[in-house]
């Protein structure tokens, strides 16, 4: 199953498994005691009342993603594509042991999706909190996932034609999924209900 771009960022289904591998394996900022796991390089750390918390910030950009949203029939059928550009600001807590208690960033993003076919494109604007929890502090075998805020995809003369908002709770250990709010995504991936990204495809030419 495809995920869609903004929730393979904000770390469901895979989990923090992004942050742990693309983030983690980074050389650790400088804190003591050693942070488990250890924060990327881009990070600032520093000692508060209970325990240690690090921050640091990204910014990056990308085109050519298949969101595996399909659209249309026969000939005319197409896969969405994704490109855009994102801002991430991440705040990693640990407890006076060291152990990772929470990750927690925002997740700002705006961007457009296509029709690879004609180049019709659709602009969307993205404004997310994302809260990760450990079972475990310092294991992320087994976690929760929330996220929060919203996506809007407008168009002029249209209005809007598709919307993700209000809350979604990913939890690790059964890999259940809890969504509240107009997830039209989160029922086209989920659920498989079509009708979820009809307007959308319908705005992008679909036949």
């Amino acid at each position: 199953m495809r995920i869609p771009r903004f929730r393979v960022i904000a770390g469901l289904i895979s989990g923090p498994a992004i942050i742990a591998s693309a983030l983690v394996a980074s050389t650790p900022a400088s804190a003591s005691p050693v942070l488990t796991p250890p924060p990327p390089a881009f990070m600032t750390c520093k000692t508060v009342g209970n325990g240690f918390i690090c921050e640091g910030t990204l910014n990056s950009s990308y085109a050519g993603y298949d969101t595996g949203i399909g659209c249309g029939s026969g000939e005319g059928a197409f896969d969405v594509m994704d490109q855009g550009t994102v801002n991430q600001h991440f705040i990693y807590r640990y407890n006076t042991d060291g152990n990772q208690t929470e990750l927690f960033f925002t997740y700002q993003a705006s961007g457009q999706y296509s029709n690879p076919l004609t180049g019709a494109v659709i602009p969307y604007i993205q404004h997310q909190n994302v809260t990760d929890v450990p079972a475990v502090p310092g294991d992320w075998s087994i976690y929760t996932d929330t996220v929060t805020g919203q996506n809007n995809f407008t168009v002029p003369g249209m209005g809007a034609v598709a919307l993700n908002a209000g809350k979604f709770v990913f939890h690790s250990a059964d890999g259940s999924v809890e969504f509240s709010g107009p997830q039209q995504f989160d029922d086209y991936y989920f659920n498989g209900n079509t009708a979820a990204v009809a307007e959308l495809c319908t705005a992008l030419g679909a036949s």
